[in-house]
């Protein structure tokens, strides 16, 4: 082997390194961005019907493909519900249709509720601030619990806010009122305004769930049925039904079709067509049967009599119609008649 094809193959071992290493550092890379996510990263969002626009990561976690918000993700969910499991720990339930953007500002998150539901549990850690076109709320821990908050609109266009644990502090934008809503309150405002607040229970819902409904229809395994089952099948379908009704025969003609079977030769170019001459329709009706009269006839017999002497000497005294004439008197008569004087 001379000394060119010894650098060559250095050559081409070397280059072989380098991509494997830079293929090692790439999939590092993504393990790490999976396991560790961005600086802005505000939760993982799951739902049935959403779309998001802004910054996002969609990430492999543990084998499944995760959604994750960043500061300034704008989401719509147009129908059912959505859950974000935030990275700081917590959830926010939100209850569709409903549009709403998240930022992130040092430790705090701000939600924007345009329209829908939230429902937020978190710990008090989390510090979060969730904006409406005009009141700002914002949940306090009572005692460093939890806080389970509820924020949105009802159906009749009034906003509902409703602390299950700890409170919540609301704030008019345009004026800077504020109010705090005790824990365990349930109230609504009338046009964002301060003034309007009185108690309303529960106009607002949004049910946390702790397992969404999963995005794709799961695998179904069959199983063999067991002996119980196998006896159990029987015994059903032996069982008289109550007032069983019997099907109507079918008045209407049944058409099948006979044809030959389709054939598919990988290797020909082209496909042999059978022919259509080999097709069978067939019409299958019901003939009626001849109606036959089966019975009696309910009634009097009428019974023949035999005629007295009185009436058999009756009926002989009366008058006998002529005998009828024969055609040879008939033509004698004829010219009698023609030839005779009167004439």
């Amino acid at each position: 082997m001379t000394s060119a094809d010894n650098n060559g193959t250095s050559r081409g071992i070397a280059s072989f390194l380098v991509c494997a290493a830079m293929f090692a550092a790439s999939f590092a890379g993504a393990v790490a961005r999976a396991d560790n996510p961005p600086t802005d990263a505000i939760g993982v969002i799951e739902g049935e019907a959403i779309s998001i626009e802004g910054p996002m990561n969609v990430e492999v976690v543990r084998g499944q493909v995760k959604t994750v918000l960043r500061s300034g993700s704008d989401v719509h969910v147009k129908a059912g519900q959505a859950r974000i499991d935030l990275v700081d720990g917590g959830q926010i339930m939100i209850c569709g249709p409903a549009h709403f953007s998240m930022f992130r500002a040092g430790g705090a998150i701000t939600l924007a509720l345009d329209s829908g539901t939230i429902h937020a549990v978190i710990g008090s850690e989390v510090s979060l601030n969730i904006y409406t076109p005009q009141i700002q709320a914002r949940p306090i821990s009572i005692g460093n619990g939890a806080e389970d908050v509820l924020v949105g609109w009802d159906s009749a266009g009034a906003m509902c806010i409703r602390a299950n644990k700890g409170a919540v502090r609301l704030e008019q934008q345009l004026t800077g009122q504020t109010v705090l809503v005790p824990q365990t309150g349930d109230v609504s405002l009338t046009n964002g305004q301060i003034e309007s607040l009185r108690a309303a229970a529960g106009h607002c819902v949004c049910a946390v769930q702790t397992v969404m409904k999963p995005m794709t229809p799961g695998t179904e395994l069959s199983q063999l049925a067991t002996k119980d089952d196998i006896k159990k099948k029987p015994a059903e379908s032996k069982s008289p039904q109550e007032n069983p009704v019997p099907p109507a025969p079918s008045e209407e003609p049944v058409y099948q079709i006979f044809m030959p079977p389709l054939q598919y030769d990988a290797k020909a170019k082209v496909q042999a067509d059978f022919d259509p001459n080999l097709i069978i329709l067939v019409r299958r009706v019901r003939v009626r049967p001849t109606l036959i009269f089966q019975g009696r006839v309910e009634g009097d017999p009428v019974v023949a009599r035999a005629a007295s002497p009185a009436q058999a000497a009756k009926s002989s005294s009366a008058p006998q119609p002529p005998p009828e004439a024969s055609t040879w008197t008939r033509v004698k008569t004829y010219f009698r008649k023609l030839w005779s004087p009167s004439t």
